[in-house]
């Protein structure tokens, strides 16, 4: 006799659905109140009325607004290969990169933002780019020993720039285009990864 499968009903098939939907919404909302407010000024009732959601599904899904902070600084920087670069193009492809990230999604900007504010958002933006922008520069660099040294002066010139250009917002620099930027930080980005030990 052949068994049945079991076929989920439909409100056991959407919930899945909903639950992804519940958890982008407080996400999404969290990053622009903790972008705008800071981490001790953004609240789990302000985030809970963004999303429009009861506060208390913030707790169920992050359990604390450290919890939910947590979450929204999980960022992957997605950075290129560099074993599939020419070595003598790679400033220009960081900061390239970096322009699309920091352009595409408010999440990098959300926590450089706490950042400079909040120790544990300072904590998180250091171990991003210490994780993942240091194993970059130790296969870009003549001496791996130097990688941290390297990607930290790299990650000097990037948040550098997030800072100027869309936090800050200076003029001059809100003003420079694209190519323009990667004209004037792509040979200084070149130099931290590549150049000889001065």
């Amino acid at each position: 006799m052949a068994v049945k499968e079991h076929q989920p009903s439909a409100s056991t098939a959407a919930a899945p659905r909903r639950s992804d939907g519940t958890r982008t919404a407080i996400l999404a909302a969290a990053r622009e109140r903790f972008a705008a407010d800071g981490y001790e000024r953004a609240t789990i009732r302000a985030i809970a009325k963004d999303a429009r959601i009861d506060p208390s599904m913030v707790m169920r899904y992050y359990g604390s607004k450290e919890g939910l902070f947590a979450a929204v600084l999980d960022v992957d920087l997605r950075m290129p290969d560099p074993a599939g670069l020419d070595m003598h193009d790679v400033g220009r492809v960081l900061v390239s990169h970096f322009l699309d990230l920091w352009e595409e999604n408010e999440v990098l900007t959300a926590i450089l933002r706490v950042g400079v504010t909040n120790q544990a958002g300072a904590e998180r933006m250091q171990a991003i780019f210490r994780d993942q922008l240091a194993p970059f520069a130790v296969r870009a660099c003549p001496d791996p020993e130097q990688a941290p040294a390297r990607a930290a002066l790299c990650a000097s010139q990037l948040l550098g720039l997030a800072l100027a250009r869309y936090i800050l917002r200076f003029g001059p620099a809100v003003a420079l285009s694209r190519g323009e930027i990667v004209a004037w930080l792509g040979p200084t980005v070149q130099r931290y990864l590549t150049a000889p030990n001065p």
